[in-house]
C-alpha cells in the first residue's frame, strides 16, 4: 500500500514547516503578542524534550517553533499541547501572529495597551486568507518602537498629544529638559514653548509634569502602512494619528479589504507593493470613509531602502 502523499503546501499554511530531514518539520506555535504564562512554556519545553532534539527556536516574530519533529508524531505533539490551549501559527498568504511589546502594563515609556490589541487582532484577525501574499501586524507602545512597526505591513505606535493648563503650570522646566526633541523650550516667562511640528507623541512632558499641568489630550495609534523587510525592505508611513485602541481591527480589516481589491491579478505582492503602484491617495480615500477624523490629510510612499545593490 503506497504512503499517503504530505500536502506540504496546505501543511506550510498551518504552521507545519518542512525541514530539510526526511520527514522533519518545524511547528509554528502561536504567541500573539509574545507573552506566555510560564505553566504553557513548561508543557512546550516538555513536548519539545520528548518529540524534537531538546531545544525550540524562538522567531523574529516571537513565536516559539518546535524543531525536528517528524511527521509520523504531529498528532501527538498537538494533542499533548493541548488545542485548545496552544494554537499553531500560520505561513503563506495570511494575516500573521501581531506582535508586541509590553505596552503600558509594566514599561514605563509605554502609553497604549499594545498586549490587549494584539490579543483583539489575534482573535478577529488571524489567519485571514489575503489572496496575495503575508500580512504582517506590529504594535509598539511608544516612539522607541522596539517591535519596529513601521516594518510591518500595518504598525502600530502608540502616541499621546500633550496639551498645557497654563494655571496649573509652575515653571519648573522639567518639561523642556525632558524633550529631547526640542519641541518644548522654556519663554522668558518660564512658561514652556510648544513647537508642535517637532513634537513625535512621546508623552515625556505629561509623564515628568509634577503638577499635572500637562495633560494628554489625545491618546491612540500612530499607524504606518506599507512597510516589509525581506529582499526589497520598505519602511512604513503614516496613515493616521490617534488611531482610538478600540478600532485596530476594523482599521486592519479596512486596508485589508482595499488591499484585495486593488492586488486582484497581481500575484505575490505586498500591501506595500500595491501602494507604490497604486498611490498614497487611493487607500487615503478609502480609508477616510470610516476614518476620517484620524486618517492624515497626506503622506508619502513607503520608503524603499536598498540593501542589496550598491549605489
Amino acid at each position: 500500500m503506497a504512503e499517503p502523499k504530505i500536502d506540504l503546501k496546505n501543511l506550510k499554511a498551518g504552521g507545519f514547516i518542512k525541514e530539510r530531514g526526511k520527514d522533519l518539520f518545524t511547528i509554528r506555535l502561536r504567541v500573539p503578542g509574545g507573552r506566555m504564562s510560564v505553566d504553557r512554556l513548561a508543557k512546550i519545553t516538555a513536548v519539545a524534550q520528548k518529540y524534537g532534539k531538546g531545544f525550540v527556536h524562538l522567531s523574529v516574530r516571537q513565536s516559539i517553533e518546535l524543531i525536528n519533529i517528524n511527521f509520523a508524531h504531529f498528532d501527538a505533539v498537538v494533542a499533548e499541547l493541548g488545542e485548545e490551549q496552544q494554537k499553531v501559527a500560520s505561513c503563506g498568504a495570511r494575516v500573521r501572529v501581531p506582535t508586541a511589546c509590553g505596552g503600558c502594563e509594566y514599561n514605563p515609556n509605554g502609553l497604549v495597551d499594545t498586549q490587549k490589541s494584539a490579543l483583539e487582532v489575534d482573535e478577529k484577525l488571524f489567519g485571514t486568507v489575503t489572496g496575495h501574499h503575508k500580512f504582517k501586524v506590529g504594535f509598539a507602545g511608544c516612539p522607541f518602537d522596539c517591535p519596529k512597526s513601521a516594518t510591518n505591513d500595518v504598525g502600530f505606535q502608540g502616541a499621546i498629544w500633550p496639551t498645557l493648563d497654563a494655571d496649573e503650570c509652575i515653571s519648573c522646566g522639567l518639561c523642556a529638559k525632558s524633550c529631547t526633541e526640542g519641541a518644548l523650550t522654556l519663554g522668558e516667562d518660564g512658561k514652556p514653548v510648544f513647537d508642535a511640528a517637532k513634537c513625535i507623541y512621546c508623552g515625556d512632558c505629561v509623564k515628568v509634569c509634577p503638577t499635572s499641568a500637562w495633560k494628554a489630550e489625545k491618546r491612540g495609534y500612530t499607524v504606518r502602512v506599507g512597510g516589509k523587510w525581506g529582499r526589497r525592505p520598505l519602511v512604513g508611513t503614516v496613515y493616521a494619528t490617534f488611531l482610538p485602541e478600540d478600532r485596530v481591527a476594523d482599521f486592519i480589516a479596512a486596508v485589508l479589504d482595499w488591499y484585495k481589491d486593488k492586488a486582484e491579478g497581481a500575484g505575490r505582492v505586498r500591501v506595500g507593493d500595491i501602494i507604490l503602484r497604486e498611490g498614497c491617495q487611493s487607500l487615503l480615500d478609502h480609508l477616510k470613509q470610516d476614518f476620517a477624523d484620524f486618517v492624515v490629510e497626506k503622506t508619502i510612499p513607503p520608503q524603499i531602502i536598498n540593501t542589496q545593490l550598491p549605489l
